[in-house]
């Protein structure tokens, strides 16, 4: 989310995705060149870890490991690093915690440039190419609107496609927003996506992040300043696979009671983290900072944003289908709507889908 000059995520993970990730010719390590990496990956936690009453011991850990040969067998930068992941997050509890080998990859020193209109261009372009991390927009039987969004990219290359999506399904009597494979992404394009959600002027403080590093909180807003609106009934969809912004997301919906969670309970990585350099082309995420929801003044690290209703995450667009629809035919007023809708509960029930039909129409 954020990083430790400010930046937010989609700018790492943009410097990140300009290196490659395990190239061919790995970096080889013997036991001296793996000490000094771990003693350095320690060094750095202790300066950086949101939490230094636990970064000592984290760090002791792995280099305790180390000198019992726990990583004899990673002879390369790309085994030690996938190692040194694993343990960061069993030692920490912290899934923010990361580690891979990022060829040519060199930590940030100073205050972060603004990025390059190449680069900019470049980001653009990468985030058109994956339809603006829009997994899928559909209108499901009964007039019911479906997002999947896969990961929440920089607001300023996604934010015009979350408004576009929500007009396409504005006519819509009820969302399903599903987030069960979203891994996170950019703080500030959740916010973007929670204000369509809000009355028009209903301006909302959302979290604050406290960065260590630096000393500083940033604010996170709702923006009041575009007038696509959705008022409908809202369910989300989370699972053990929701991490990171997408369950700040799922954590705001149901801190405003906005919408109704159904799924599994979320992974439980708030802590926004920044990556660092430890030597040979390993690169090591820190969570450097921590988020705080304005609401609950805490957070869902390490347990999790629970549903609402819990049902297993395979089952949970059919479970908020099947209750949308039943709130529907309570509503309708006429006959011939509530006898449709009954058949189209029916289904959904049953987990039948309508078949497209291209045959000829006789006419009559």
């Amino acid at each position: 989310m954020l990083s430790s000059k400010k930046l937010v995520v989609s700018g790492v993970l943009g410097a990140l995705l300009s290196f490659p990730v395990f190239a061919a010719e790995d970096t080889p390590l013997n036991a001296a060149d793996r000490a000094a990496i771990v003693q350095t990956l320690a060094a750095k936690i202790n300066a950086n870890y949101i939490d230094p009453t636990k970064a000592g011991s984290i760090g002791t850990a792995i280099i305790r490991k180390n000198s019992e040969g726990g990583y004899t067998s990673a002879v390369g930068a790309t085994a030690f690093s996938a190692a040194l992941k694993q343990d960061l997050r069993e030692f920490s509890g912290d899934m923010h915690f990361g580690a891979g080998r990022y060829e040519g990859f060199n930590e940030s020193s100073g205050p972060e440039e603004a990025p390059s209109r190449a680069v900019i261009d470049e980001r653009r372009n990468a985030a058109a190419r994956r339809g603006y991390e829009i997994e899928k927009i559909e209108r499901l039987p009964g007039n019911i609107g479906y997002i999947e969004l896969r990961r929440f990219a920089g607001v300023e290359y996604v934010g015009a496609a979350y408004a576009a999506a929500l007009s396409l399904l504005s006519g819509t009597d009820a969302l399903i927003l599903d987030l069960r494979r979203n891994g996170g992404g950019d703080p500030a394009s959740v916010a973007y996506l929670m204000s369509h959600f809000l009355p028009a002027g209903d301006l909302r403080h959302l979290n604050d992040i406290y960065d260590r590093q630096t000393d500083t909180t940033r604010q996170i807003w709702t923006v009041p300043t575009f007038a696509q609106r959705y008022e409908k009934p809202v369910y989300v969809l989370i699972s053990a696979r929701t991490g990171s912004a997408a369950e700040d997301c799922a954590y705001n919906f149901q801190a405003l009671k906005r919408g109704t969670l159904v799924g599994e309970t979320t992974l439980g990585a708030s802590n926004p983290n920044n990556w660092f350099s430890v030597g040979h082309d390993i690169a090591v995420s820190i969570p450097t900072a921590r988020v705080t929801n304005f609401i609950t003044k805490t957070n869902w690290e390490n347990v999790g944003v629970k549903p609402d209703v819990a049902v297993p995450a395979a089952q949970a667009l059919q479970w908020a289908h099947v209750a949308i629809l039943r709130d529907l035919v309570s509503a309708v007023k006429t006959d011939n709507e509530r006898t449709e809708l009954r058949r189209l509960l029916t289904m959904a029930e049953k987990g039948e889908t309508e078949k497209p039909d291209y045959t000829r129409k006789r006419e009559r």
